[in-house]
Formats: structure tokens, C-alpha cells, sequence
């Protein structure tokens, strides 16, 4: 699956655009009074002001083998998060390792190098080396449920899970990471995994309104 545009929800604009921007150096390439879009690689992450918004999990891919890389060029730009002491998480039966941070709305946001990406990079890690968005979290009751739901709009393969706790639809260029918000919280630390409604474009798309998912294909 490949995620071509990623609308998420800010109850503080310019604080975000300032983040993204200025700390993390993402090219600006649109801006009004309610909205900022932002390239990310193959990717836009589009910013849009509501009053009550809530907190996000998303990732973005990064080449593989990078990641000690990114973990200092990110260091001076943004809070990391740690889990039992360890900044740089290894994802064995994912061959890939993960760092992850907040942005200035708490949103738990992941820089993940996937071995299995065919994408060596020389140069030293800097922002152009961000790939494309590659996970979005979906808070939701039922997963089963959800899962039948996103089936129902197109067809996608089961990448990690089952239908308890957490599971993961796509492949290592786009993943819809459910979990059930009444047994599972986003790793790492206290990351409380809520419905924040969302929208998505690209091999697939979709609005998570409320919980559920509607779109089309």
C-alpha cells in the first residue's frame, strides 16, 4: 500500500507548522488560514485545525541502516521517546529498527529503517531522506470489525496481528496499524491510543470518522 496524502487534525496550527517546518526542516508547500501541507518523500502530510483534536501514531520511512543516523540528526530537533531505556528500538520480526519522538501535539510520531526496502543512501541522514509515510494508527473497539470495514472499500492483507489486540494491514510501504483501544495503548511509553479521526489517500481511500472507516477504492 502506498499512502500519497495524510490529513490529520491540530488544535494548534502554527505550532505544528513551526515543528515541521523549522525543527524537522519539511518543505512548506502550502499554507491558508486552517491548513499546512507538508512533503514528506513520496508523501504529503497535511495539516488542518480543529478545536478538538487528539493524539496520532504515524510513521515515516527512512533507508535502512540509517537509523543511528537519524537518531543524532534528531536528537537536537525533538523529544525522543524511550522504551526501558533504549532510543533505538529493534523490530526483529520486522527487520527494521525504530526511533520515535512527539511532535508539539503530543502525537507519537516514528522514524522506522526497514531492512527489507531496497534504498542504500551514502550520504549522511538528513530530512530529504525521509521516503514516504508508511503508518497510520487506527484506536478502534473492534478490529475485526474495522478490518471488515476497510475490506469492504479494497482488499488488504493481514502484514502482522490478528483480531485481538493489534494488527497490521498493507505491506513495508503503507500500513494501517490497528489496536484495540480498551486492551492496547501505543508504544512506547503512556501513548493512550484514542479514535483520532483522520484521512487517507492513495492505493486506498478512506476517511476514520468516529471510530469507523468510509471511502472508496
Amino acid at each position: 500500500m502506498k499512502i500519497k496524502t495524510l490529513k490529520i487534525f491540530t488544535s494548534q496550527l502554527q505550532s505544528q507548522i513551526n515543528f515541521y517546518n523549522k525543527n524537522l526542516q519539511l518543505p512548506l508547500i502550502k499554507e491558508t488560514s486552517t491548513s499546512a501541507q507538508f512533503k514528506i518523500g513520496d508523501s504529503i502530510l497535511i495539516l488542518e485545525y480543529k478545536a478538538n483534536a487528539t493524539p496520532y501514531h504515524f510513521a515515516i520511512n527512512i533507508p535502512p541502516h540509517k537509523e543511528s543516523e537519524a537518531l543524532e540528526w534528531l536528537n537536537r530537533r525533538a523529544a525522543i521517546l524511550e522504551d526501558n531505556g533504549k532510543k533505538i528500538i529493534d523490530f526483529k520480526s520486522w527487520n527494521a529498527h525504530s526511533i520515535y519522538f512527539y511532535d508539539n501535539d503530543k502525537n507519537i510520531v516514528e522514524l522506522i529503517s526497514r531492512n527489507n526496502i531496497n534504498d542504500e543512501r551514502k550520504e549522511k541522514f538528513r530530512e530529504n531522506q525521509f521516503l514516504n509515510i508508511s503508518e497510520i494508527g487506527l484506536a478502534v473497539s473492534d478490529i475485526e470489525k474495522t478490518v471488515f470495514e476497510i475490506n469492504n472499500i479494497k482488499k488488504m492483507k493481514i502484514f502482522d496481528g490478528d483480531y485481538d489486540k493489534f494488527c497490521a494491514l498493507g505491506d513495508e510501504n503503507g500500513l494501517l496499524i490497528l489496536v484495540d483501544k480498551n486492551k492496547k495503548d501505543w508504544f512506547p511509553e503512556d501513548g493512550r491510543a484514542v479514535s483520532s479521526d483522520f484521512e487517507l489517500s492513495g492505493d486506498i481511500s478512506f476517511e476514520f470518522t468516529d471510530g469507523h472507516v468510509y471511502g472508496s477504492c
